[in-house]
């Protein structure tokens, strides 16, 4: 269902006045002690935003991908780590709401919807990132529980959440090797650890970690959907929904870059005018401003195809190409324009330029993206 129009602007401009107020003032002290947003997070809770794309029917406030879109463009403007907090919940919670049973959903979208349950991805390995199919971590059924051992890589939320979108080989042996791959709902509990945080170069306040699973018990009741060999689908479907994520999030930190450079253009002055007037920084901005409003068409064209029912991993691919691609150019050239108080810690186009290269990487390597993008081409245009 379409959000409607008058309800999809209310929400936007509620999340523009919380970045506002309550984001932009802390985020760089924040984001440079590396610190969890605790008080954000609360009221983040408070506005409804870890149920955004939750149904109502289970407390959610049931927002379509198009108006979520917006939602993380708007936070990103602020803190891109705050959209990472969300994502892995919501991609958690859309796999659940999409291939979960009836006691599945009932027992679990209220509490998400709520933040009291906090989704996190349990994908990556140490050797398997874009070759997801390489997975070595095992679930054997013992039982009513299967028995989960192996260990997970770069887990956004790892720490703070304390629900897993767990995937695990079922059956090591099966050929393809994706059919023997299946997804778990796993609460956090004995048998898991945190092994070590990963530190990084920005996308910072947000834990990164290292998940250990040895003999760690998941009902066989969590078995997401209630049949092995579909892991891979599952989280596929998912990630078209990460991949809206992460392109909102680079149209937001390249809004935010663009933003302060055209702000700082029209007030700093050499050769008697301001550096706005010269024709070198008028191309910058112009190209910067051109490219965002590309970016941002992609990504509502995305999610306009996803709330109409379809699957948009063409679009989603595109999207998140293209705009994290901009991004990253977005933001070193503003860092250019601002000249050397781009490069201190005085101005946070330094925290948009660290930031950018996460979503080059995140859900799906721009190299992958191609390589989607190029299948799904060949596909439409067979001769």
């Amino acid at each position: 269902m379409r959000t409607p129009v008058d309800v999809r602007q209310e929400i936007v401009e509620t999340i523009r006045r919380f970045v506002e107020r309550d984001v932009v003032p802390v985020a760089s002290t924040l984001e440079h002690r590396n610190e969890y947003p605790q008080q954000l997070v609360e009221r983040m809770k408070e506005l409804g935003l870890f149920g955004a794309t939750i149904p109502s029917e289970f407390g959610g406030l049931g927002l379509d991908f198009t108006t979520y879109a917006m939602v993380i463009e708007e936070l990103c403007v602020g803190w891109m780590s705050l959209s990472g907090i969300l994502n892995t919940h919501l991609l958690l919670a859309y796999m659940i709401r999409t291939h979960g049973s009836a006691e599945q959903k009932q027992r679990y979208l209220p509490k998400m919807a709520r933040g009291e349950l906090r989704g996190a991805l349990c994908l990556t390995e140490p050797h398997a990132g874009s070759d997801v199919q390489r997975i070595r971590t095992t679930a054997v059924r013992r039982g009513d529980f299967y028995v989960v051992n192996g260990s997970k890589m770069f887990v956004t939320n790892g720490r703070s959440g304390n629900l897993y979108a767990l995937v695990c080989k079922t059956d090591p042996e099966a050929d393809p090797p994706h059919k023997g791959m299946s997804l778990f709902i796993a609460e956090k509990g004995p048998g898991i650890t945190i092994s070590r945080d990963i530190d990084k170069i920005g996308y910072k306040g947000v834990d990164t970690v290292e998940v250990l699973f040895e003999d760690y018990q998941v009902p066989a009741e969590n078995l997401l959907g209630g049949a092995e060999g579909h892991g891979m689908q599952q989280v596929l479907s998912g990630l078209e929904v990460g991949r809206i994520n992460i392109a909102s999030r680079a149209v937001g930190v390249a809004r935010a870059a663009f933003e302060h450079a055209i702000r700082y253009a029209q007030q700093r002055e050499t050769f008697g005018k301001p550096i706005c007037e010269h024709q070198a920084i008028q191309l910058k901005l112009a190209d910067m401003a051109t490219k965002i409003e590309a970016a941002r068409l992609l990504v509502r064209q995305a999610a306009d195809k996803k709330d109409g029912g379809e699957r948009c991993d063409l679009e989603a691919g595109m999207a998140k190409l293209f705009a994290s691609e901009t991004c990253a150019e977005v933001s070193l050239e503003a860092m250019r324009v601002l000249g050397g108080y781009g490069y201190t810690k005085e101005f946070p186009v330094e925290r948009f330029y660290r930031d950018a290269p996460l979503m080059i990487i995140g859900e799906g390597t721009n190299e992958i993206q191609r390589t989607v993008i190029a299948r799904q081409l060949v596909k439409k245009y067979a001769i």
